[in-house]
């Protein structure tokens, strides 16, 4: 595949064939999990890297998440993805210096229903998911929770990370690294053949990757509109320290639709028409309410999701408030018991067809982009799969 943009850089090439930013072996388009993710790893693989990205520092998808590696709700090869991204996640906290944590999450039943499903996923993953009882759920959640709590699952295997902290420690490490460039504030324009056209000038790459998230449109529109690639946006806040320590990453019964390690087990049938009756006003904003507390005690609290291939930058104040009074219900708060802090808007790549895209388009130019809600999740481990 040949990107155009400048007129005949092929003679420009022949006349200027010296005038090369890098020549490196491997350029990574995009700042994010997923590229920072191929950098490293092609790096550990012995090769020279280039880094370029149209911000200064990382602002996407990357570090507007829950920092959750829901690693216990993959299936099949997302799950492998998920388990060899976890590894990948440890071995760089330790390698960087950031904050990783083996909580695990819970997984909170406040139905009969809920609670056959996790019961059936307890069945089939053994030690790595440990059913609780309503009361010992609520002493892992730090609160009382919801009055109606039926019972909770102890996820082991996944993963905490601060998202505020992590990726900008690790794109921050990765321009000290001996081998690695880095340009921030710089746009990716076209390739042709193994030349990299940027808007600070050419580079010269033997493979590039573009991982560019929802903004593939930008770069390769025809394989974004093949690939039936959106944008969806959501909505997430981060409240003051409700005063209590809340371990692990916190799922509710919508999250049980949302990942199909739940959604797949026969209790599920059933559980949309259920959480239909008992909370419409989640179901409204398709939302997957969810938590995570960060270091420093303040909760992410989210979130929402709409589909669209532009969004509008405007956020619902009435979608953050049903999002907030459905987090204090399942802490056991009272109305107003939770304090925002700050409110923002998510966006990361969907398609209707698949989990992720990993294509090449030349022999020089690839792309990757996760096409869920899991760039956190598997990101680390499609790049560690790109350079094999």
């Amino acid at each position: 595949m040949t990107t155009q943009h400048h007129a005949d850089r092929a003679s420009w090439r022949r006349r200027n064939p010296a005038e090369f930013l890098a020549e490196v072996d491997v350029a990574v388009v995009g700042f994010g999990i997923v590229g920072i993710g191929h950098a490293v790893a092609a790096l550990d693989a012995g090769k020279t890297v280039a880094i370029i990205d149209r911000d200064r520092r990382p602002i996407g998808a990357s570090i507007r998440n829950f920092g959750h590696a829901c690693v216990t709700g993959q299936v099949g090869e997302l799950a492998d993805l998920a388990y060899t991204a976890r590894r990948r996640w440890l071995e760089l906290a330790d390698r960087v210096g950031f904050w990783a944590a083996e909580t695990g999450g819970l997984a909170l039943a406040r139905s009969a229903r809920e609670r056959n499903i996790l019961e059936e996923l307890a069945d089939d993953r053994g030690e790595r998911v440990r059913m609780l009882s309503a009361d010992e759920a609520s002493r892992t959640l730090g609160t009382d929770g919801p009055p109606d709590l039926k019972a909770g699952a102890l996820l082991r295997d996944d993963l905490r990370v601060d998202p505020r902290e992590a990726v900008p420690k690790i794109a921050a490490w990765l321009a000290d690294q001996p081998g690695t460039t880095v340009w921030p504030n710089t746009s990716f324009v076209g390739s042709e053949d193994d030349v990299v056209y940027t808007s600070r000038g050419p580079l010269r790459a033997e493979k590039t990757y573009l991982c560019t998230g929802h903004d593939l449109d930008y770069v390769a529109p025809e394989l974004a509109e093949e690939c039936a690639i959106l944008r969806c946006a959501l909505q997430m806040t981060l409240v003051e320290d409700p005063g209590v320590r809340i371990e692990p990453a916190v799922l509710s019964g919508t999250s049980m639709l949302r990942y199909e390690a739940f959604s797949q087990t026969e209790a599920a049938r059933g559980l949309r028409e259920e959480l239909t009756e008992r909370s419409p006003d989640l179901l409204d904003i398709d939302a997957n309410l969810m938590m995570t507390q960060r270091p420093d005690g303040t909760l992410i609290i989210g979130d929402s999701h709409e589909v669209r291939s532009t969004q509008e930058p405007f956020l619902e104040e009435s979608t953050t408030g049903t999002l907030l009074a459905h987090a204090e219900r399942l802490l056991g708060l009272g109305p107003g018991g939770l304090r925002p802090r700050q409110r923002w808007q998510g966006v990361y790549a969907t398609s209707r067809d698949r989990a992720y895209l990993q294509r090449d388009l030349s022999d020089h130019l690839s792309a990757c982009v996760v096409t869920t809600g899991v760039g956190m999740t598997i990101g680390l481990g499609l790049a560690e799969r790109s350079m094999r």
